[in-house]
C-alpha cells in the first residue's frame, strides 16, 4: 500500500509564502519522479512542477516558474514547493504526484496525494 502525504496548505495573504510537502510510504521499489499538480474551482487540473529523481530535472509551469521553487529528499521520499509571491489566482486544492514502481518488474504507475487547500486572498 502506498501513501502520499502531504502537509502544509493553508490560508495565506497576496504576496505571501507556503510551502507543501509530500512524504512517500509504504512498500516502493523506485520513484521516478514526483511532483505537484493543483486543481481550482471549475477548472482541470494542471501541472506545477515535477522533479526526476534520476538527474534532479524539473518541469515547472511557466505562471509559477519564477516564484515556485520544487526541490526533493530523496532519503526521505519527499518532495517540497516552496511558494512564494502568491496570488489570489494559486487557490487551488494541490495534489501530490509520484510516478513510481511497486516492484523491480512492475510498471510505472501514477500515485495521488489526498490534496492539501492553499488559499490565497486579495
Amino acid at each position: 500500500q502506498v501513501q502520499l502525504v502531504e502537509s502544509g496548505g493553508g490560508l495565506v495573504q497576496a504576496g505571501g509564502s507556503l510551502r507543501l510537502s509530500c512524504a512517500a510510504s509504504g512498500s516502493i521499489f523506485r520513484i521516478n519522479a514526483m511532483g505537484w499538480y493543483r486543481q481550482a474551482p471549475g477548472k482541470q487540473r494542471e501541472l506545477v512542477a515535477t522533479i526526476s529523481t534520476s538527474d534532479s530535472s524539473i518541469n515547472i509551469a511557466d505562471s509559477v516558474k519564477v516564484r515556485f521553487t520544487i526541490s526533493r529528499d530523496g532519503a526521505k521520499n519527499t518532495v517540497y514547493l516552496q511558494m512564494n509571491s502568491l496570488k489570489p489566482e494559486d487557490t487551488a486544492v494541490y495534489y501530490c504526484n509520484a510516478d513510481l514502481q511497486l516492484t523491480e518488474l512492475s510498471y510505472e504507475d501514477d500515485y495521488w496525494g489526498q490534496g492539501t487547500q492553499v488559499t490565497v486572498s486579495s
